[in-house]
């Protein structure tokens, strides 16, 4: 008969809450590496699950889907992006249209560490079964919100038509953006060059909420 004293301790909260977070980060990490290598459609939850020395049900306890794991994977890049462009807004000066080249170039330099990766968050994108959880690219408040708030004080300086409607400027330039990406797959573009057709496509929209003189 086995006692009290003989029995096991249970595990305590903080330890299943800790283990749980490593399995949590586990998944994670395999993911990450596998998004980048195989891309959107080539990982399946049951690959992160082998790379990341799980079992598929613990994958599932974490996350609805494969594509809230990208999700969470970019969320970590997107916040370090976020980050950087942050420090550099108070020095991006000139034109709505420069401020606007000097962003998205800093958004290209960043994915290309990770171009893989930054091209299966733009598919996911187009996956009929997200679940809510999940964030695709185009979702990402944050960077619209810093488009629209450089509109608005291209709105202030004179630049910028008073009536041009901020949303739509958002989806054109995030639009012009993921196509620009193809690039890397149809030309082996490089960062410069992708830089360089996404500025001559700011100029082509900035032509529609610039004031005419």
């Amino acid at each position: 008969m086995t006692t009290d004293a003989e029995s096991p301790p249970a595990a305590s909260p903080p330890a299943r809450w800790s283990q749980k977070e490593a399995t949590r980060q586990r998944v994670i990490d395999a993911a990450r590496d596998l998004f980048d290598t195989h891309g959107y459609q080539g990982t399946t939850i049951r690959e992160i699950a082998r790379h990341a020395g799980v079992a598929v049900g613990s994958v599932f306890t974490t996350f609805a889907s494969k594509g809230e794991i990208l999700s969470e994977v970019m969320a970590t890049r997107l916040a370090a992006l976020c980050a950087e462009i942050g420090r550099l807004s108070p020095h991006i000066h000139g034109s709505t249209a420069d401020r606007l080249r000097t962003m998205f170039a800093v958004h290209f330099e960043f994915e290309a560490r990770q171009t893989r990766l930054f091209l299966a968050h733009v598919a996911a994108a187009y996956d009929w079964t997200l679940t809510p959880g999940a964030q695709p690219y185009g979702r990402n408040a944050h960077f619209q919100e810093v488009i629209k708030a450089t509109l608005a004080r291209g709105v202030a300086q004179g630049d910028v038509r008073s009536d041009a409607d901020p949303q739509e400027v958002v989806d054109l330039l995030m639009a012009a953006y993921a196509w620009t990406w193809r690039l890397v797959i149809t030309e082996s573009a490089d960062v410069k060059a992708m830089i360089a057709v996404m500025d001559r496509q700011i100029g082509l929209v900035a032509g529609g909420f610039t004031p005419k003189s």
